[in-house]
């Protein structure tokens, strides 16, 4: 059954119509620098204003009871002080608090929301566009930026920057070391593959992985998370001391930290060789911002080109954007964080050294790496696709150690937080970001089966919540997300990613990354770059793509 699509905007329609078509003309328009440039200003400016720009006049801080004097509020009486704008530990919020929609008794009971993701027959939709490196590459980039505090959900622990504190950490300390203070290096070492060939890690965490005694050198680092319930002595043995907490979690992640450790010690050789007047300091700093700025332009040119249908490709222009309103300080918001739950791309099993594997075997598994080497693992992750993105497709393995299910733990605990947040509805955040707002369920899905369950469930479209609502939108053709999600995706995203300071007009230069850093800059436009050039010497290039 079609979706009605007569609840999607007119604008909207036409904006989404003209990006997905035409491409011969939208070819010829990125042939032209001065055109190009133009359009894309003005294509991204007309996504990011779509809704009130930073500052955010609300955050979480009004609702923490843990705060002497405040109480979650009874009325709508959310209000702007100087605190709630200023206090970037409290994570941010787009629309006020709505205790009347989340009041009790007018939302179902959240147990009784597990059908919403749970397969459909015990069946898996794969994605017809996406690798498995899609959701690998999204859970790995977004731990930078969007941290919740587990002590205090309504607080988080972010730089609110896109600083990849996953590979340097959140602070100079965690940073420091991991450094190896020579050449500007991280600390490394050479580990054999299955075929006996050497490739470049991380140091391991433990020096007693038996007894859970860290190495000397890292007291001070996190911890990997949940390690000591998780984890046997032999997979704690090859834990690696890396940035953050949950670096350590599934293999995707390892493989692309360890990446980009290599990435950053080559960078590091080829200053060294151009510059041998550079101390180790200002190897290392120059390094980390040229790699930096390789991944951000991988995210503008690579990742967003991949999971929208767009057949123009928007870039990072620091020049363009400097004098826009939206051009503010960072601050990830709660709304952020839930549109960026992509659990359900994730399959049940993946294949991994020719033979289907439960993913779960991949979590806290660097020997799945160590042995098959990152080349090989990044071609095998490429040829085999990521699961459709959306309701009735979130794996549900068990969390060791836990009475809770994968859904429990994830999209049933996001609809908790949104309650706890006391955010406003599905149909509320459709008017924000510039939809109109939807009447029948048959305007969300096409899916008759969806359509049923949500009417079952909540009765009428606008007591849809925000987080279920936003996963029950069919994805466009030739997209990897939702539209909702699509648009508050480039909302955030662009305006923040753009906001870098590596971006800003004055800093991107040669003068910042050194004549031959910029040329480094220039000549790496994907994740296939980075790969086939950190890796061991080879007779082929590694095949590596988001695309299918």
């Amino acid at each position: 059954m079609a979706r009605d699509t007569s609840r999607d905007g007119l604008s909207n329609k036409a904006l989404v119509y003209a990006l997905s078509n035409f491409k011969p003309l939208w070819n010829l328009v990125q042939s032209y620098e001065p055109l190009k440039r133009k359009i894309n200003k003005f294509f991204l400016n007309s996504i990011i204003y779509k809704i009130p720009t930073r500052p955010l006049p609300y955050s979480l801080m009004t609702l923490d009871p843990c705060i002497p004097g405040t109480n979650i509020p009874k009325k709508t009486d959310a209000y702007t002080s100087w605190d709630s704008l200023t206090d970037r530990t409290y994570t941010g919020r787009h629309l006020p608090p709505d205790p009347e929609f989340n009041k009790d008794g007018n939302l179902p009971e959240i147990k009784d929301l597990k059908v919403l993701f749970q397969k459909r027959d015990g069946k898996t939709i794969y994605s017809p566009k996406s690798t498995l490196l899609f959701p690998y590459w999204v859970q790995w980039f977004t731990d930078s930026f969007l941290r919740i505090d587990q002590q205090n959900r309504f607080k988080n622990t972010s730089n609110h920057q896109i600083d990849m504190c996953n590979v340097y950490g959140l602070t100079r300390k965690q940073t420091n070391l991991i450094r190896a203070f020579k050449d500007g290096k991280f600390k490394t070492q050479k580990l054999k593959r299955h075929d006996g060939v050497e490739e470049e890690y991380p140091l391991f965490y433990y020096a007693d992985p038996e007894n859970s005694i860290i190495d000397p050198q890292f007291e001070g680092l996190h911890a990997p998370l949940n390690d000591e319930k998780r984890q046997p002595p032999e997979k704690k043995a090859k834990l690696f001391a890396m940035g953050v907490e949950r670096a350590n979690v599934q293999i995707g992640y390892v493989m692309l930290n360890t990446l980009c450790i290599r990435e950053h010690n080559r960078i590091c050789d080829i200053l060294s060789k151009n510059y041998p007047e550079w101390d180790d300091e200002r190897l290392f700093q120059t390094a980390r911002n040229i790699l930096m700025v390789i991944v951000l332009n991988i995210i503008m040119e690579e990742y967003i080109f991949h999971i929208t249908p767009y057949k123009f490709k928007f870039f990072a222009d620091p020049e363009a954007f400097a004098k826009e309103s939206w051009y503010r300080e960072n601050w990830m918001a709660l709304e952020f964080s839930l549109v960026y739950r992509w659990h359900s791309a994730l399959p049940e099993k993946f294949i991994y050294d020719g033979k289907e594997t439960p993913m779960y075997d991949s979590l806290w598994n660097n020997q799945m790496l160590i042995d098959k080497g990152l080349g090989a693992l990044m071609e095998e992750t490429c040829s085999q696709p990521g699961t459709r993105i959306g309701l009735f497709n979130t794996p549900d393995f068990p969390i060791s150690g836990t009475p809770y299910t994968f859904i429990d733990a994830t999209e049933l605990a996001s609809i908790k937080l949104g309650r706890q947040a006391q955010l406003a509805s599905y149909n509320d955040y459709r008017e924000m970001c510039g939809f109109p707002r939807v009447t029948d369920f048959n305007q969300i899905t096409g899916d008759e089966y969806a359509q049923q369950k949500l009417k079952e469930l909540y009765g009428h479209v606008d007591k849809i919540e925000f987080f279920v609502g936003l996963y029950a939108e069919d994805v466009r053709e030739n997209s990897a997300i939702p539209p909702l999600v699509a648009r508050l995706i480039g909302i955030d995203a662009f305006s923040q990613a753009l906001t870098n300071p590596l971006l800003s007009p004055k800093i991107f230069n040669k003068d910042t990354f050194s004549p031959v850093g910029w040329e480094i800059i220039q000549n790496t436009k994907t994740v296939s770059d980075l790969v086939n050039r950190n890796v061991p010497p080879s007779d082929r290039k590694y095949k590596v793509s988001f695309n299918l």
